[in-house]
């Protein structure tokens, strides 16, 4: 059954892009769970994608549009696509998670009558003319959730909305799905026969989508300039169709000689267990991110984290604490901090993993999302 369909409670649309997997998709869902189980009714509209089921398992009801297009005509008849949609479904908010869909979705909204609601994710780039004027719609919202203050002082920034409208709301994980006690050794071994992980080699990942900004490429270098000459690296996360930048992260292994020491594994469903893989966990972005939900994730699982100091990463990762920063784009002193990682004394391996555990069940929880979500809904209802 629909759970919008006959529900008394406050009816929240979401739009995006697509559901194939991301931060935006996965906090899609968790916030549809919430919703639910709040009594309210969720739908979600997107192209469609691998989480579908998920948002319907959640009690959520998925609409499938071409929201994933940029095609201005495309955005127009979206438009009236999801106008007609918030009036079929009784929507009472629509909560815009991308910029494309978020147009489609503000004109809606207009159209019809009911609030609208925007997550700002990204500091999206403005190398273009006009592309401040396509970025802005996400700061229409009439409450504009930021995730991470990072973001927050962006939007005030660039957009020169006031504070008011905006509520810091991080991403979050699950510390019962993201627990080192709760992964077997069955599933780290499955995993690691997969994807050809030696034996006792120390242990480098990098989890995320395969995109240049990401900071692959960075990470090999720094693999080809380490003194541990032992380190497996492994690159966990799909390509999304970017087969020439696939191409390329395995020449520039290959040209540096470290072709034997590094795996591209595409996809996985169990992040839990990959983690559990890992030594070290870098998160080399060359641009800073809105938030990097890989570096909290990897921190609810006790690992040794090295991230980028910039955007949100310099939020979640306290230097010698819960983790270790490095200037974005630096090989060399990637390089040099991931050794160090590595050779640090179990006791302070553990002292890390356990403040950088303790930190996340306190401010980056999906629990903590849910509920901060749901309570900007409430306080847009008045």
């Amino acid at each position: 059954m629909n759970a919008a369909a006959n529900s008394p409670y406050p009816i929240i649309l979401q739009v995006l892009p697509a559901l194939d997997g991301g931060g935006v998709e996965r906090g899609t869902v968790e916030v549809t769970q919430a919703i639910c189980r709040a009594g309210g009714g969720a739908v979600v509209a997107s192209a469609g994608g691998r989480l579908v089921p998920a948002i319907e398992h959640a009690g959520g009801r998925h609409v499938t549009m071409p929201l994933d297009s940029k095609n201005p005509w495309r955005i127009w008849r979206n438009a009236a696509r999801l106008a007609t949609l918030i009036q079929a479904a009784s929507v009472d908010i629509v909560h815009a998670r991308s910029r494309a869909p978020a147009w489609s979705a503000w004109l809606a909204a207009r159209r019809t009558g009911v609030h609208f609601v925007t997550t700002y994710h990204a500091p999206y780039g403005e190398d273009f003319v006009g592309k401040r004027r396509y970025n802005a719609v996400m700061a229409r919202g009439e409450i504009v959730i930021a995730i991470s203050h990072f973001i927050a002082d962006l939007i005030q920034r660039r957009h020169g909305i006031a504070p008011e409208r905006i509520r810091v709301v991080p991403r979050g994980v699950d510390p019962a799905i993201f627990d080192p006690e709760r992964v077997s050794t069955d599933r780290k071994v499955k995993l690691a026969k997969v994807w050809r992980v030696p034996d006792g080699a120390p242990t480098i990942m990098l989890p995320g989508r395969l995109t240049r900004w990401k900071g692959q490429t960075v990470l090999i270098e720094a693999l080809a300039m380490m003194e541990n000459r032992e380190a497996c690296l492994v690159l966990v996360g799909d390509d999304q169709g970017r087969r020439k930048f696939t191409a390329e992260l395995v020449a520039l292994a290959e040209r540096l000689g470290v072709g034997e020491r590094v795996r591209l594994v595409g996809h996985c469903d169990d992040m839990a267990a990959a983690l559990m893989l890992s030594d070290v966990v870098v998160n080399p972005s060359i641009a800073p991110e809105g938030f990097g939900r890989v570096v909290i994730e990897a921190q609810a699982m006790a690992r040794v984290v090295v991230g980028t100091d910039h955007g949100g990463a310099a939020e979640t990762i306290e230097h010698g604490v819960t983790g270790f920063h490095v200037k974005p784009g630096d090989a060399e002193a990637l390089a040099v901090q991931i050794d160090a990682a590595l050779r640090l004394p179990e006791a302070e391996r553990t002292a890390i993993g356990a403040a950088a555990r303790a930190s996340v069940s306190a401010r980056y929880t999906t629990a903590g999302l849910q509920a901060a979500t749901i309570d900007v809904y409430r306080e847009v209802l008045g």
